[in-house]
């Protein structure tokens, strides 16, 4: 329950109040990136590299939140986690919020709050499944400029996206 109130608290503080927009921002048509952008980091390695000071960065997680909703409802905002390095993950019908053993790996891993603003600043409201086609467990390289405060009560990145790109699923 703990965790659950500290990331509310984390996505109002990334996502802000925002007032009902009744269209779509057109500059979400160029967020969505054709090609992966290179050089992406884990969280983790995003977490050693990031501070209180705004920088670019490239990172690849799983949109997923510890055992919660990873977005939040209206808005180009979402949660990721570490992509899994080894392959039982990768096993159909695998999830993560249930596997104990990815409940432990995951329990003192990064998370990263990502959002996407308009061109006024404000995020833009509409719920990033129907902006972006993903999906709780979509993976994806996120660019944008993020933040990490040591201070906060759990590991999260702040990111501020300009570009998304969606992973295509193992077949």
């Amino acid at each position: 329950m703990r965790m659950a109130w500290m990331l509310a608290i984390v996505f109002l503080l990334v996502g802000g109040a925002c007032a009902t927009v009744e269209a779509a921002d057109p500059a979400a048509a160029n967020l969505v990136l054709a090609e992966e952008p290179a050089g992406a980091l884990t969280l983790a390695q995003a977490k050693a590299k990031l501070n209180t000071t705004p920088q670019p960065v490239v990172i690849a997680g799983r949109i997923g939140a510890k055992g919660m909703d990873p977005f939040l409802e209206g808005k180009a905002s979402f949660s990721l986690l570490e992509i899994p390095t080894d392959d039982h993950a990768a096993k159909p019908g695998h999830n993560a919020d249930d596997c104990p053993f990815c409940k432990k790996r995951n329990a003192n891993s990064p998370l990263a709050a990502v959002q996407f603003l308009g061109a006024d600043g404000k995020p833009i409201p509409v719920d990033a499944r129907k902006l972006f086609g993903v999906q709780k467990g979509s993976d994806v390289v996120i660019r944008g400029t993020g933040v990490f405060d040591p201070k906060l009560g759990i590991p999260v990145l702040q990111i501020t996206a300009d570009g998304i790109h969606v992973r295509k699923p193992a077949q």
